[in-house]
């Protein structure tokens, strides 16, 4: 399981240089709480690259599981391109790329997670440091869902802050029965180069819909 950097095909070897001081995370929590993060965590959250460039983090999915409706609306929201995993698959790879967009001012982020038949599922979405919390979650379609990231111990989470359509300039409220309910999202460092990452839905009537964890291991910082 590794990280590394895949430089963009025109940018020059100067501009694939890591820079430790993209502040677009930090901005959004206060100084105390940034202060608590692993040294390892913020320096993956401090890194940025050139327009183009990416960082690809490979790791293996340890754990899965689906209620029932969880499932069926994974599989629903295919419809507008697959944002939650759909596959019950553990032991296989999993490959995230972070991609510099200096169009948004923003990231893409790529998830590829392999099956054990069939192709892999690839999930597409973008960071964007806009909307009403300064960071938003837009899976495509005009469907977008604001993030508040907060530490809690040593964990860097996001969680879910309501969904909207964007309509042009307008931002549009998604009916809470059109949404999966609360979604939460974990970065926790393992140490010796390794992290976690969990994704949890939670719907406020249904209860726990989707959980998938995954790990990683870092072999280039």
């Amino acid at each position: 399981m590794t990280s590394a950097r895949l430089p963009g095909t025109s940018a020059s070897t100067s501009a694939h240089t890591k820079l430790l001081d993209d502040r677009r995370f930090h901005v959004l929590l206060p100084d105390e709480d940034w202060g608590r993060l692993p040294l390892a965590t913020w320096r993956r959250f401090s890194k940025r690259v050139a327009d183009g460039d990416s960082v690809v983090y490979v790791g293996v999915v340890d754990e899965v599981s689906f209620s029932e409706i969880g499932w069926w609306f994974a599989q629903a929201v295919r419809m507008i391109g697959g944002p939650l995993p759909t596959g019950r698959d553990i032991g296989v790879p999993m490959i995230v790329t972070v991609t510099e967009d200096a169009a948004t001012g923003g990231q893409t982020w790529t998830r590829i997670c392999a099956r054990k038949r069939g192709f892999p599922q690839v999930i597409h979405s973008a960071k964007r440091f806009a909307g009403p919390t300064g960071l938003e979650e837009y899976v495509g379609f005009g469907i977008s869902m604001a993030l508040r990231i907060a530490v809690e111990g040593e964990t860097l989470t996001f969680r879910s802050a309501g969904y909207g359509l964007q309509l042009g300039r307008l931002w549009l409220p998604l009916p809470q029965w059109l949404t999966p309910g609360d979604l939460a999202v974990t970065h926790r460092d393992l140490g010796a180069g390794a992290f976690r990452f969990t994704l949890d839905v939670i719907h406020p009537r249904y209860g726990a819909l989707i959980h998938q964890s995954a790990l990683f291991r870092e072999t280039v910082s």
